[in-house]
């Protein structure tokens, strides 16, 4: 494991910046000693924030910039006028060029994936790269990926973030071998979309040493805690995401409302509130923010653009163990040892058909 973690801060992204992103920055310092930060932004407005949080300053290497992504921008624009200078391009490359171990970011997810896979390029076997995150469950945390970085997916794509997803788990939860299910439309194998009916033929047939594939799971599951990695295309995971969030919220207006209401009620929350408190902090968003790109050749972290100080510390905290526990390595093991199970079983496959042929032939 490395001695200290060096993270590069995209300073400017998010929908508040700085304000922000560099007293989060002075959250994760506090939890983490052995930190080193790189921080890119303009130093008009960075440096009198940094000057009031002389730990950060201390841990700190400011570069300046002027030029920074708006979260309105499409990928295309960013692109043509951040490329080799934005401070979310900065941040990106510091990865890149080995200064950092990896970067964070609040700002514009379209482009920050633009930019990442421009530069980062993609791990040998994959050709798309994926979100990550960690979602609440009723058992703990479960990963869910994708969650929005593209639409659609073969059945050897969702194999591939099988294979990611389990390696992330394996970082974060401490499991020697997670548990992996495909979301689908109903568990039973005949159900759902051809790609991931054969994604799932292939899991249960494949010798996939480093995870348990439980077969296909609903939305419901998800909640629950019924495996440790959930497996969709970015499409339908960015909805459940989504949905899964306004509906927190939804629920939250509902009960402060009800609690509101009469005297009674307010009395009654007086009494449970221990129990309310509890509730929130097990609800709370903070506490699960930050997405890993995974797929490239370099860690990128993506948190909420709205996220509070704390929110944008969890992101950081995530990075810091990706790096920490060496996700990258574990990827790449893992991905290197399903290409070559491919190859051999696609070797053995030719090797049977061929005779067939050959005597057709004659």
């Amino acid at each position: 494991m490395p001695d200290k973690i060096r993270i590069a801060i995209d300073a400017m992204g998010g929908d508040h910046g700085p304000s922000v992103v560099l007293p989060g920055a002075a959250i994760a310092l506090e939890r983490h000693p052995d930190i080193e930060f790189l921080l890119f932004g303009d130093q008009a407005v960075v440096a009198p924030l940094l000057d009031g949080l002389p730990k950060l300053k201390e841990k700190a290497i400011f570069t300046h910039t002027d030029v920074s992504i708006r979260m309105d921008d499409k990928p295309s624009q960013a692109l043509r006028y951040g490329r080799g200078k934005s401070s979310m391009w900065l941040a990106i490359d510091a990865v890149k060029q080995d200064a950092a171990d990896v970067a964070v970011s609040a700002g514009n997810t379209g482009a920050l994936m633009a930019m990442s896979w421009f530069n980062l390029k993609m791990m040998k076997g994959i050709e798309r790269p994926a979100i990550a995150g960690l979602w609440p469950t009723l058992k703990g945390d479960s990963v869910v990926l994708d969650v929005g970085a593209s639409i659609g997916a073969d059945e050897h794509h969702l194999i591939n973030l099988a294979v990611m997803g389990s390696a992330m788990a394996r970082v974060l939860f401490d499991i020697e071998r997670p548990t992996v299910g495909l979301l689908n439309i109903g568990v039973e194998e005949v159900k759902g979309l051809e790609q991931v009916r054969e994604a799932g033929r292939l899991l249960r047939e494949g010798d996939f040493p480093h995870f348990d594939y439980q077969g296909f799971v609903e939305g419901d599951d998800i909640g629950k805690g019924t495996v440790d990695v959930v497996v969709t295309e970015g499409f339908a995971g960015n909805i459940a995401l989504k949905a899964a969030e306004g509906t927190a919220k939804q629920f939250a207006q509902y009960l402060r409302s009800a609690m509101s209401r009469t005297w009674r009620a307010r009395l009654g929350y007086l009494l449970a509130k221990p129990a309310f408190q509890l509730l929130r902090e097990k609800m709370d968003p903070r506490k699960a923010n930050g997405g890993v790109f995974l797929g490239l050749n370099g860690v990128v972290i993506k948190s909420h653009g709205g996220a509070d100080a704390e929110g944008y510390a969890a992101a950081i905290d995530m990075g810091y163990d990706m790096i920490r526990y060496e996700l990258l390595a574990k990827i790449g093991q893992d991905l290197a040892r399903d290409l070559e199970a491919r190859s051999a079983a696609q070797a053995a496959k030719e090797a049977v058909t061929e005779p067939t042929a050959n005597g057709a032939a004659s």
